[in-house]
């Protein structure tokens, strides 16, 4: 069980045994109780918007202990141009990537999806809205936009995806739940350059995560611009992080390898 998880619930078991005291002997003074319910609500915002935290799912953020090499993702896809100015680079180093793609875009670019399937790559789940409150909203709004995704993608691929990335890396109790009904393994990621924002500097989404890489981790790029149409940066930075993986001796790996080591 990861660390942040086991603090969670030692959280709430001692918010519970403080209320129960203070409804069956003597309330704590209310500047007390303040610092505690706010310590409380700190601890929860952070497992929502923390994914490596693992708080709430049992996310694969970083391969096995065994792992060698890093997993390039990407996000916000597919896009007909973008996305394939992506594959052509990954295909000039020989190199096998991710794609979580929404849903939406499936269903208006699925020729793009079929394309990064062709190509040897994986694809998942990233939600069908890419909904920004996706932790905020309840569950059967989570299922729903969660199976039309699925839905979208296998369409296209005729095969289920059992991969999925939560909108903004996002997630509480609920999302966990859903995710695992549907069969899909919650996807986070160990480091993140940036790319997705407009006008990010290439150089340093490079250097970002350049400095960084190591056996185990999994690398979060994108593909696609989240709702408007700019060209992202990963293409630009793209060619540099591959001479980076290649220059720490370390290789691309395939996600699918890691998640069934995890899930052994």
């Amino acid at each position: 069980m990861a660390p942040a998880r086991l603090v969670f619930f030692a959280a709430t078991l001692g918010g519970i045994g403080l209320t129960a005291f203070s409804v069956t002997s003597e309330p704590p003074p209310l500047w007390s109780a303040l610092v505690a319910g706010g310590l409380y609500v700190a601890l929860v915002l952070a497992g929502v918007f923390v994914l490596r935290l693992r708080m709430f799912a049992d996310a694969v953020v970083r391969g096995p202990e065994d792992a060698h090499g890093v997993v390039l993702t990407f996000d916000d896809g597919p896009h007909p141009v973008h996305t394939r100015k992506i594959l052509d680079i990954l295909d000039e180093h020989d190199a096998k990537a991710t794609f979580f793609l929404i849903g939406r875009k499936v269903d208006k670019h699925p020729e793009a999806v079929k394309e990064i399937v062709a190509r040897g790559h994986e694809v998942g789940v990233h939600g069908w809205a890419h909904d920004r409150l996706f932790a905020l909203r309840g569950p059967r709004r989570v299922r729903r936009d969660l199976e039309r995704a699925i839905r979208s993608l296998e369409r296209v691929t005729k095969r289920r995806p059992t991969l999925f990335r939560p909108p903004i890396g996002h997630t509480n109790p609920t999302i966990a739940r859903i995710a695992e009904q549907l069969e899909l393994t919650v996807v986070g990621w160990s480091v993140a350059g940036y790319d997705g924002l407009a006008g990010a500097d290439p150089k340093k989404v490079t250097a970002r995560i350049s400095r960084r890489l190591d056996d185990g981790d999994i690398v979060l790029l994108h593909d696609a611009a989240e709702r408007d149409d700019h060209e992202p940066t990963a293409d630009k930075a793209l060619p540099a992080i591959l001479a980076a993986v290649k220059d720490k001796n370390l290789r691309v790996a395939r996600l699918a390898d890691w998640v069934a080591a995890l899930e052994a």
